[in-house]
């Protein structure tokens, strides 16, 4: 999936240049350095999400391990690679939080891990099947596509649409026999994934600007922002509660509440709420309770 905000970057690199001791370990800051600019949380949020859902669709052990491989080392190309296309942008508009542009880890040291990462995605996806492996490359082209060309333009938020919505597909067509899955799993796939790019520029819609990103939620401002992953986020939810067949589930109406409460919160915060973290927590619960519903909703899916 396309790269998010990771807050956590700086932090993972000064960890490790801490313990390297008072002589310092060039190994060690540059291994941490590369951690940080690889995105790890993000990379292993959906990681995680994949995972579940392998577990979740019926996915045997091997087949499995290989798809969640696959995520992990596309998610790791992409971080890397989004960081290293904006190293002058980010050294121009004095991002600490970013470990290549402070110098926490070397620009050929990213550039080689992003390739590495990306040929080992290219075997591992295949290894799920071709139409399977071509499903999750195509994701890892869409979100390679936003990371040069994309997040600088209102189309920003198609790559996230296609990667996060085609991420259900790629699980389902890995089992034998291969199935697509429902319609309505995919699109509310894809409105998480949307929702998922507002809500990451949120706490740095100031620091993208002055660096010349301008994708959509930079053009709508942090309030449209908020709004259109609120909205997006609860329409996620409200597909995963009434698109199954059958009657909605008892998880399925408390989450359903759940995210229309962060909603309603998240956009009715005043002008200084709006400006803190609050709404940006707001969004991440919300896509975390619909992250919830997906995995239900997933249930048994690959299985024949």
């Amino acid at each position: 999936m396309p790269a998010t905000t990771d807050e956590g970057a700086a932090e993972a690199a000064g960890l490790a240049a801490a313990a390297s001791g008072p002589s310092g370990s060039a190994l060690l800051r540059g291994a941490g350095g590369l951690l940080g600019a690889s995105h790890p949380v993000p990379a292993a949020g959906v990681t995680l999400l994949a995972a579940l859902l392998a577990a979740a669709s019926g996915l045997g052990f091997r087949t499995g391990a290989t798809a969640v491989a696959a995520v992990a080392a596309g998610q790791f190309s992409v971080g890397w690679s989004n960081d290293r296309l904006d190293l002058r942008r980010d050294r121009a508009a004095g991002r600490r939080d970013k470990p290549l542009a402070v110098g926490g880890v070397r620009p050929a040291a990213v550039s080689a891990a992003a390739s590495a990462a990306l040929l080992a995605c290219v075997p591992l996806s295949l290894a799920c099947g071709a139409r399977a492996g071509l499903v999750h490359l195509g994701c890892v082209a869409a979100a390679w596509a936003y990371n040069l060309w994309l997040k600088r333009t209102p189309a920003s938020w198609l790559p996230y649409a296609l990667a996060f919505g085609l991420l259900p597909a790629f699980l389902t067509l890995a089992a034998a026999p291969g199935r697509w899955p429902p319609p309505w799993l995919t699109a509310a796939a894809a409105l998480l994934g949307t929702a998922a790019h507002f809500a990451n520029t949120l706490p740095d819609i100031d620091a993208d600007l002055a660096a010349g990103v301008r994708g959509l939620p930079q053009r709508l401002g942090r309030r449209g922002s908020v709004a259109v992953a609120s909205v997006l986020a609860f329409g996620s939810g409200a597909v995963l509660a009434f698109g199954p067949p059958g009657p909605v589930t008892p998880a399925g109406r408390l989450l359903l509440l759940l995210t229309a409460v962060l909603s309603l919160g998240a956009v009715a915060a005043s002008p200084a709420l709006a400006r803190s973290r609050m709404p940006f927590l707001a969004v991440l619960a919300l896509a975390g309770a619909d992250a919830v519903l997906l995995v239900l909703a997933s249930r048994g899916l690959a299985a024949p």
